[in-house]
């Protein structure tokens, strides 16, 4: 390791500096490589695989950006850049305990030498809890004070799949107009975190061109993420021995940031957080954007509109284009929001109050936006107007070349009847494209990109399998299994020319 030393009233300073780079990390694992494994080609594809992405990962910017998070005084500290690569090793090769990633270091020198360590000099247990407390900009773990009062349990759904009932439309006409006033400020606790991840990891994807920033289509969707059987709390107050059993005093919990919330997918109650997550959509990989843990308790609208200031705030050169949701963010609010700000919204429609209603006194719409001609047949769509925000539909009965063949037509016209949509009418049912159209299936069907991130991080990842108590430890395990997701998306020579490659060299 590489330090800095500066001498000044007999005092050492010291702070981390890999003055080699990238470069010497690459170095120091072929000769570690050779010297552990003298047939290193013996080890098994997967292995390689693993062994390739590190070789070419390059964490040297985290160094520079943490020197001021070490004091300049005390004992020689490790590389922050080894200590995040050795916390996405752990994650890569799926152990879930620190305690358990530290002893395997001591035992097995390839997850040593590739975090970037010699093999018998490897960080301990708290070193890395050292590690990740300086990548929080917190003197708090949690982002709320452990003594809370108790909340009600969540209402679940009256039917088989039914998400936690709220009024959608007073959430978002309240919360819309409060975020436009008052700005969400990038000030968070994972504030640092979610720098590392954007400098190394999210800017890389995109000059790669997996993801464009400047026409971005993004999917958003909320997921149960359980840390707990139950709630650990406990009581404060005396009530309980004044025969007192069943009181409303506040309480201690070691996980203040959680709760208790409806999983509708499962059909249960859990306790924990509520992942709210936005995913560039038209990402080959489903490569993840911008997340936010709220209270399993939240409801999607609340978390939605949160997570999404939250990320304009962070991310404020994105330009978004299209944004794909489900029916929990279906809202008029919503809709006009986007309209003024130039957002093409793809929104599944609520299974509830979608009820057919008249339009211009004589026609009835259909819930999917297609106008019913008078004779009660569904229109024919006939092309969109963008820049009059209009679409246009036609006589059911009519054609171009023999025109309106109608026993009783409606329109003296030869074209028959037509109608236009306008989206400020009712910019919730009329859309461009329109709902019954195919452009609008084969946008929306792109949504499941978030459920498929989600599920890489809960099931590949094991996201849930952290075990940890701290919200701290909750975002740092979040994070890193994000950059594992943006670096297996990551264009990587194959086994056999690596091998060849190192062979030559």
């Amino acid at each position: 390791m590489n330090i800095f030393y500066f001498h000044r009233l007999e005092a050492i300073f010291m702070l981390p500096c890999n003055i080699g780079g990238h470069s010497a990390y690459q170095d120091f694992v072929l000769n570690e490589i050779f010297h552990f494994y003298p047939d290193p080609f013996s080890l098994s594809k997967d292995t390689w695989k693993i062994i390739i992405e590190f070789w070419h990962l390059d964490l040297s910017l985290t160094d520079s950006l943490m020197m001021d998070r070490y004091s300049k005084q005390g004992p020689e500290p490790r590389l922050p850049s080894c200590m995040l690569r050795s916390y996405l090793l752990s994650i890569k090769f799926k152990i879930t305990s620190i305690t358990r990633w530290v002893a395997l270091l001591k035992e097995n020198p390839l997850y040593a030498f590739l975090s970037g360590f010699s093999f018998g000099d490897v960080p301990g247990i708290g070193t890395f809890y050292d590690f990740f407390s300086r990548l929080w900009d917190s003197d708090s773990n949690n982002l709320s004070p452990k003594e809370r009062y108790l909340k009600p349990k969540t209402k679940k759904g009256k039917k088989k799949g039914d998400k936690t009932p709220a009024d959608t439309e007073s959430i978002s006409s309240r919360l819309l107009p409060f975020f436009l006033r008052h700005p969400v400020k990038p000030s968070h606790a994972f504030s640092f975190i979610f720098q590392l991840y954007q400098f190394q990891f999210l800017n890389k994807s995109i000059r790669n061109g997996l993801i464009n920033p400047a026409r971005l289509s993004l999917a958003g969707d909320g997921t149960p993420v359980k840390t707990s059987s139950l709630l650990r709390k406990k009581r404060i107050c005396t009530c309980k021995e004044n025969g007192i059993s069943d009181c409303n005093c506040k309480r201690l919990f070691s996980q203040p940031d959680t709760n208790s919330g409806w999983d509708s997918s499962r059909q249960c109650y859990f306790n924990g957080y509520h992942l709210f997550m936005f995913v560039a959509s038209d990402s080959f990989s489903d490569l993840p954007v911008f997340p936010l843990l709220e209270r399993a308790s939240r409801h999607d609208m609340l978390s939605f509109l949160h997570t999404f200031f939250s990320m304009k705030s962070y991310l404020p050169d994105f330009h978004l284009e299209k944004l794909l949701l489900d029916s929990a963010m279906d809202a008029i609010p919503v809709y006009e929001y986007c309209k003024a700000e130039g957002i093409q919204p793809f929104i599944d429609l609520k299974k509830t109050n979608n009820g057919n209603y008249k339009y211009k006194d004589t026609f009835t719409i259909d819930p999917d936006g297609v106008p019913r001609c008078k004779l009660g047949l569904r229109m024919h769509h006939d092309g969109c107007e963008p820049k009059k925000n209009r679409c246009k539909y036609r006589c059911p009965k009519a054609n171009r070349q023999k025109g309106c063949f109608c026993e009783a037509p409606c329109s003296p016209a030869k074209y028959g009847r037509t109608v236009h949509t306008q989206l400020k009418d009712n910019p919730r049912i009329f859309n461009i494209p329109p709902r019954d159209s195919k452009e609008w299936d084969k946008e929306y069907d792109r949504r499941t990109s978030v459920e498929r991130s989600n599920k890489r991080e809960k099931q590949d990842y094991k996201l849930e399998d952290g075990k940890h108590r701290s919200t701290k430890m909750w975002y740092c395990r979040l994070y890193g299994i994000m950059m594992c997701q943006h670096l297996d998306a990551w264009k990587m020579p194959s086994v056999e020319d690596f091998q060849n490659a190192i062979q030559a060299s």
